[in-house]
């Protein structure tokens, strides 16, 4: 069986599929229509390379070592998997699948990428073919029918990376910013109603690429062949989303179109967790799932799970640590580094949606709620109901009708944390930290952490 992954950037689940009319997506709606949507899938991170090094090894991140955003790149000290542990493609390279990948790497580990993928890195548009390759995000001159140089008969294991939520091209049907519903922790201004509309234009460029996908499949025949997953690295890069481990950072669209598949059509509401999609791909190609894989096979009828964990550390140069328990009615966040404000200096800093939201907060124009994300300080521990706050906007942490949720919650995590060995607490090296000095600059570098380099 053909395994195909349609690996989109920064996307949020704003689809019919999930209940959002606000724009069509028909080709989207196709692999629904052959399949499944998952409802509930969230990302072990909500950043781009930890949530990829999840993904493509089907383990936590912060299990592996490879839960710090960028790391193990040219000039930095190389991170190795330990040595059980190998990623997917080179797991399908051994049962003797083709495996390519038109679109992003992004681990956080050492490897060479010619030891996972086939195919000629050479060839213009990819580039560093050791981290990362890439061709142009072109809708146009893409070559999606990678999948023919493979061997007559062979199987293949492929992946197509869609810039998804970073599109800066025009569409034909542009969105009205003025008809944008905001959650209650974003002011109602201009910007982040831009931002907004802009997202769901990028989701009609993602829609009219999968439908160039599905064509390339259908004129090649192998359509009924081939099991596609749809899905995200994380969610939209708004202030609150993107790093975060709130639903807007986590939360990310699933589908998971199989041909011939039974129960097609449908929504399922089981909780998923995005390293669950490496394992679930071996047991759909026949294949074994390694004891060290962290994911399950989600079409299990043993799968369920009671949780999903989702981690963020440090991204870019900001040094944080945060992990979140996510259960089908609520979302447990703890905040590690109760000694800095959640809005840390990042990468955003000077994009028009920060400057004009951290204008209103210092102008005190703020409510409460849109407040206490751009305050000085942070809570140690949040907690939200999710079936009265899908905003997640009231931390019930100390609303007493929660309590016994809230040390069921505290005990997941704790548990997650020792099973896990979660590495996130140990500080990262010397080496690690003079390299991001050096590649960011000391007037980024601003955590206490650099202050012993």
């Amino acid at each position: 069986m053909n395994i195909l992954w349609i690996y989109v950037e920064d996307l949020s689940p704003w689809l019919p599929a999930w209940g959002d009319s606000t724009i069509a997506t028909p080709n989207i709606d196709r692999l629904v229509a052959r399949g499944s949507a998952y409802i509930n899938c969230f990302s072990n991170s909500p950043v781009c390379s930890p949530s990829r090094s999840g993904t493509i090894t089907g383990c936590y991140p912060t299990r592996i070592g490879s839960h710090h955003h960028v790391c193990s790149r040219p000039g930095e000290p190389k991170l190795s998997l330990p040595k059980n542990i190998r990623t997917l493609p080179e797991l399908f390279r051994d049962a003797g699948y083709f495996t390519y990948n038109l679109g992003k790497d992004d681990y956080n580990f050492d490897y060479d990428r010619n030891e996972l993928y086939h195919g000629d890195y050479e060839t213009p548009g990819f580039y560093g073919h050791h981290h990362k390759g890439t061709v142009p995000f072109d809708i146009v001159n893409r070559e999606w029918t990678y999948w023919r140089r493979r061997k007559p008969g062979q199987f293949f294991f492929g992946q197509i990376g869609l810039w998804g939520g970073k599109n800066s091209r025009a569409v034909p049907n542009p969105i009205d910013p003025a008809g944008m519903h905001l959650p209650d922790y974003y002011p109602d201004i201009p910007q982040f109603r831009e931002e907004f509309a802009r997202h769901y234009e990028c989701i009609q460029i993602v829609d009219q690429e999968v439908g160039k996908i599905i064509h390339a499949l259908e004129t090649d025949k192998l359509l009924d062949e081939t099991c596609v997953f749809f899905f995200s690295d994380h969610g939209m890069g708004s202030l609150r989303h993107k790093q975060f481990c709130y639903d807007g950072g986590t939360h990310i669209p699933l589908i998971l179109s199989l041909p011939n598949g039974e129960n097609v059509g449908q929504s399922n509401h089981q909780l998923i967790s995005s390293i669950d999609i490496a394992a679930t791909s071996l047991a759909l190609a026949g294949l074994s799932i390694p004891k060290w894989m962290d994911g399950r096979d989600f079409l299990s009828p043993e799968y369920p799970r009671e949780y999903v964990v989702s981690a963020r550390d440090r991204c870019d140069y900001t040094i944080d640590h945060i992990r979140s328990i996510r259960t089908p009615n609520f979302r447990y966040i703890r905040n590690f580094l109760t000694d800095r404000p959640l809005m840390q200096p990042q990468y955003r800093d000077q994009t028009e949606t920060y400057l004009a939201y951290r204008k209103m907060f210092q102008d005190g124009e703020l409510t409460a709620i849109q407040a206490a994300f751009a305050g000085d300080e942070r809570p140690a521990e949040e907690l939200y109901d999710h079936q009265n706050d899908s905003d997640e906007s009231h931390n019930l942490v100390n609303d007493p009708a929660y309590a016994t949720i809230l040390d069921t919650m505290r005990s997941h995590l704790e548990k997650w944390i020792e099973e896990t060995g979660d590495l996130g607490a140990i500080p990262e090296s010397s080496e690690q930290l003079t390299a991001l000095i050096d590649r960011w600059g000391k007037e980024r570098c601003v955590n206490p952490e650099y202050q012993t380099v």
